[in-house]
């Protein structure tokens, strides 16, 4: 019954909308206020329309004369580099009376809307004239987010448009304080913390089944009404799932450092999506606990590092007081990987309610296959191989080399009488190895900066070689026949890898294992007689080293490639 009414006033709407466009094109100034008060029923949605395509500059492209056929008098901005407005100040239906807070792309006034006689919030491009055509386009973007957006914890958009050639629109006021000021004064009580968290989960799983992503959540972009209330905003990074648009580029480091996911971070804007406002809402929780947010450097190129590279302390170090359920909330939300964390705001949401009711978190009760599967998934730090793939092979083939010739030289000592003492044992491994892992470190050194994580696995990796060499030692120390302790390899190179797997990839316990079981099988041969057990270890540690090396090399000639 109503879509022919429906149906009716959108192609008015889309008439009217397009004679005012047609008159800008012709140079013209559209009579946006004549055009409203004809058609009272639509005044509200065409000027949010005509205020949109001013801001995307579709009929206001460099003309300065446009905006001012809206306006009753020009429109006073200070010169370019100050833009601080001399209050009050008019905008086309706004009185601008007092400057609330500003941020890296606007600035926020108090201001009184004319027509509704109501007090409202209005952003400007902070820029204004010099604003470039990506921060145009972000302040856009920013209205058109939260314009789709219509939820009681998210600022909502009135009205947006452009008076002398800068961009502006009309919000909500929300009088209070941001969530930023409040934490100042220290950590929340628990509970107090939860219920504000729950509100905003709530919030932003919203906007993501609308197909927006707020990409910058922080204490400073939600905003405590007099009550308590939160409420969400800034949405000028958010990204629209169904947009074509593209405003970043690949690698860009989008958002505040101490808030945002690692993902975000790391410029991997293909791994963005709503799980990483989940992670930001856990970093507001671990800070609204704690006092802190969960990596704090002394400079943002640091924080981005400790984010990237290290596991925040869990909130329970920092506030005794806290209940075990919310901290494996925080930490739920915290996970690196992206599919370990909550898999919506609504589930973060649900288990809030759960603890502020006392009833069991599912975040305690993990399946068994989800168990597994986190024993056995990739660490945040498993990117790093991508540096080591190629000289992983490489040293598949010097330990392969290595193994054989040992099991040559053994196998013929009866011809060779020296190789059945220890020194050409020693000085094979030894002076290989020794050559060899020098060669091999510079070789990593050659290829960027080595990170915290590559010197903790080198130290476990290097620790190990020395044991392998002063096994000889102790087979003389111990009057043993040489290679009698060769079955230690095995035992030796599993702890590299069970070190491995908790360190970047809990696929490494399997190497472990295969290493653990040729350690066995080693002395099994070595009880009957056999020269080939050193043989079989240097076939399966090199195959350890070779198979994840090839794969991670691939996986670095991939990214080169993109």
């Amino acid at each position: 019954m109503h879509a022919p009414d429906n149906n009716d006033r959108d192609a008015r709407l889309a008439s009217l909308l397009d004679e005012l466009t047609e008159a800008a094109r012709r140079g013209e100034r559209p009579q946006i206020n004549d055009v409203a008060s004809a058609h009272p029923d639509l005044a509200e949605e065409l000027r949010a329309l005509w205020g949109t395509a001013l801001v995307a500059g579709a009929v206001a492209a460099g003309r300065e004369d446009l905006s001012e056929a809206t306006q009753d008098r020009p429109f006073a901005f200070p010169a370019a580099g100050t833009h601080r407005l001399p209050l009050p100040q008019d905008l086309p239906d706004f009185e601008l009376r007092e400057e609330l807070g500003r941020g890296g792309m606007g600035v926020v006034y108090r201001a009184w809307q004319k027509s509704l006689e109501r007090e409202v919030a209005v952003k400007l491009i902070l820029r204004g004239e010099l604003a470039t055509a990506e921060e145009v386009a972000r302040f856009q973007a920013e209205a058109t987010a939260a314009g789709r957006l219509q939820h009681p914890q998210i600022v909502p958009i009135y009205e947006v448009g452009s008076a002398g050639g800068h961009c502006y629109f009309a919000m909500q006021l929300v009088e209070g304080t941001t969530l930023a000021d409040r934490l100042s004064a220290g950590p929340l009580v628990p509970r107090d913390a939860a219920r504000v968290i729950l509100a905003v989960a709530r919030a932003i799983h919203y906007a993501h089944t609308q197909g927006v992503i707020h990409r910058d959540l922080k204490p400073a972009n939600i905003l405590l009404d007099a009550d308590g209330e939160p409420h969400v905003t800034d949405f000028g990074l958010a990204k629209l799932l169904t947009a074509a648009t593209n405003l970043t580029r690949t690698g860009s480091v989008l958002g505040t450092p101490a808030y945002m996911a690692p993902e975000l971070a790391s410029g991997d804007r293909g791994a963005v999506g709503p799980a990483s406002d989940i992670y930001s809402l856990g970093t507001i929780l671990y800070a609204l606990l704690t006092g802190r947010p969960p990596f704090q450097g002394p400079s943002p190129v640091d924080t981005v590092l400790m984010l990237l590279e290290q596991d925040p302390l869990p909130p329970r170090l920092l506030n005794r007081k806290l209940d075990r359920d919310l901290e494996i909330i925080v930490l739920k939300c915290l996970q690196k990987p992206p599919e370990l964390r909550y898999e919506s705001a609504a589930a973060l949401a649900d288990d809030l309610t759960a603890y502020l009711h006392d009833e069991p978190i599912a975040a305690r009760s993990g399946q068994f296959s989800q168990i597994v599967a986190r024993v056995f998934r990739e660490t945040h730090h498993a990117t790093v191989l991508e540096n080591w793939g190629l000289l992983w092979m490489w040293h598949a083939v010097v330990l392969l080399v290595i193994c054989v010739t040992t099991s040559i030289m053994h196998a013929g000592r009866a011809r060779w009488p020296e190789c059945d003492r220890p020194w050409p044992y020693l000085a094979l491994w030894g002076g290989g190895l020794a050559v060899w892992a020098p060669i091999f470190w510079a070789l990593r050194r050659l290829i960027g900066p080595v990170t915290a994580v590559e010197r903790q696995i080198a130290h476990v990796w290097g620790g190990s070689l020395i044991a392998v060499v002063l096994l000889f030692v102790v087979e003389s120390l111990l009057g043993l026949p040489v290679l009698t302790l060769s079955p230690v390899l095995g035992l030796i190179g599993g702890a590299v890898f069970v070190a491995k797997a908790g360190i970047l990839s809990g696929l490494f316990y399997f190497h472990a294992a295969a290493l653990f079981g040729t350690s066995l099988a080693m002395a099994v041969l070595q009880r009957e007689g056999s020269d080939l057990g050193i043989t079989l270890y240097g076939l399966v540690a090199a195959a350890s080293f070779f198979l994840p090396g090839w794969k991670y090399y691939g996986q670095s000639r991939a990214s080169r490639e993109k």
